[in-house]
């Protein structure tokens, strides 16, 4: 089949996130303004969507229930996990041949980004004349060349809040409150805990990023610390924190552990870290009352729990990816830069120089304890959780005098 420049497919890959589908939105929709687009398709449950040609047409949609699907959390095509192989990227690049796709967009995070390229090569090799872009978006906020990614603040807006509320349950009835943060390699969403603190002794009082050695015995006894000194303890740890050997810790407490699709240990969707720790506080430290709980899925699309900011840049990233692809010479990956105090613009950078790799926490970011985040950290994270963040007061008791003594 001859192509067909003016047909566009685009593809969700990856976990779903609160924006995802702002980007989605803001292809259909920049796409439909150029001249000479006929039609925007989309692939069902991303990249097996593509070789099974599951396709939907997107032009058909109106731009009124675009607008209301841009502001539901989740994946609107739907979504998968599979890592494409060089064999698998050619049965892409073939389905998109024979369709006449023009311009391919990815939604998703670095593997995303991977597939993106060896199909662009795929192309490069066949002559054929298809502009390949990838769309980021990742909650962990680990692609290089970005400042963010799209889905990064909402989720950290929502675990900001879900410590500042636990932290006023733990407040009520202390003991310890130990909750699991997903991040395998990069701890940004972990971190993010941090910024539901509002006096100097809430909670988290301790924080285990991936980006640092985790000893167990220094763990418990920072625990015992912390719970000296407050009469309670709130500790946000990352669900990849590891030993010295890069290990997982959750691999060496828990016998069984089931494996994901790229046979790495399962971490998120499951609350064996949590509850490990927490019997080894137990058990070791005699404290009674200690509570373990594991985020989890919860994290990712949760509905009303969405930064404004995060909306915005993820509707710019789509637009700006079919700009780049209809105005530019080149394959690439939309990246976001911030400029100012608080602003941003947005390049196209190669897709090698995003694809396959994965960016961690800055030392900066770290408290030389390992269990803190810095005031940079939170300058750096404060205007990406948006407006109208919740607050929490507290009672300024004016003590009675005891007539008993008691």
């Amino acid at each position: 089949m001859s192509t067909t420049p003016g047909k566009i497919l685009v593809a969700q890959g990856g976990g779903p996130t609160a924006v995802i589908n702002q980007s989605l939105v803001g292809v259909v929709l920049e796409a439909r303004r150029h001249r000479g687009i006929e039609r925007v398709y989309g692939a069902r449950h991303g990249v097996r969507g593509i070789v099974n040609e599951d396709f939907v047409d997107l032009t058909q949609e109106t731009s009124h229930n675009l607008e209301l699907v841009a502001g539901t959390p989740a994946s609107a095509l739907g979504s998968t996990r599979d890592k494409p192989d060089l064999k698998y990227c050619h049965e892409i690049f073939t389905v998109l041949q024979a369709h006449g796709i023009g311009h391919f967009f990815y939604i998703g995070g670095n593997d995303s980004s991977d597939t993106v390229r060896i199909v662009a090569e795929e192309a490069a090799k066949a002559s054929y004349p298809l502009r390949c872009i990838h769309i980021p978006k990742t909650i962990d906020n680990d692609l290089v060349a970005n400042d963010h990614t799209p889905g990064f603040p909402s989720a950290a807006r929502f675990v900001a809040q879900a410590f500042a509320g636990a932290n006023l349950d733990n407040a009520a009835l202390p003991g310890v409150y130990l909750a699991v943060v997903m991040g395998r390699h990069a701890g940004f969403l972990t971190a993010a805990s941090a910024l539901g603190k509002k006096f100097p002794d809430d909670g988290p009082h301790l924080i285990y990023l991936p980006e640092r050695t985790f000893e167990l015995d220094r763990f418990l006894a920072d625990v015992k610390l912390m719970h000296e000194r407050h009469g309670r303890c709130v500790i946000a740890v990352s669900e990849g924190i590891h030993d010295a050997s890069g290990q997982p810790i959750a691999a060496q407490l828990a016998k069984d552990l089931e494996h994901d699709a790229h046979g790495n240990v399962q971490l998120s969707g499951s609350g064996a870290l949590a509850d490990l720790l927490c019997e080894e506080i137990k058990a070791r430290l005699g404290i009674k009352r200690v509570r373990g709980d594991t985020l989890g899925y919860l994290q990712r699309s949760f509905v009303g729990c969405v930064s404004d900011v995060d909306q915005r840049e993820a509707r710019e990233v789509g637009e700006k990816a079919v700009q780049f692809a209809m105005w530019g010479e080149r394959n690439g990956s939309v990246a976001i830069k911030r400029t100012g105090f608080y602003s941003v613009d947005y390049e196209l950078v190669p897709l090698e120089d995003v694809a396959g790799k994965t960016r961690v926490m800055d030392d900066a970011f770290i408290s030389p304890s390992g269990t803190d985040v810095t005031d940079a950290f939170r300058l750096y994270l404060r205007p990406l959780l948006g407006s109208g963040m919740p607050d929490a007061y507290r009672l300024r008791p004016a003590p009675v005098a005891k007539v008993l003594g008691r």
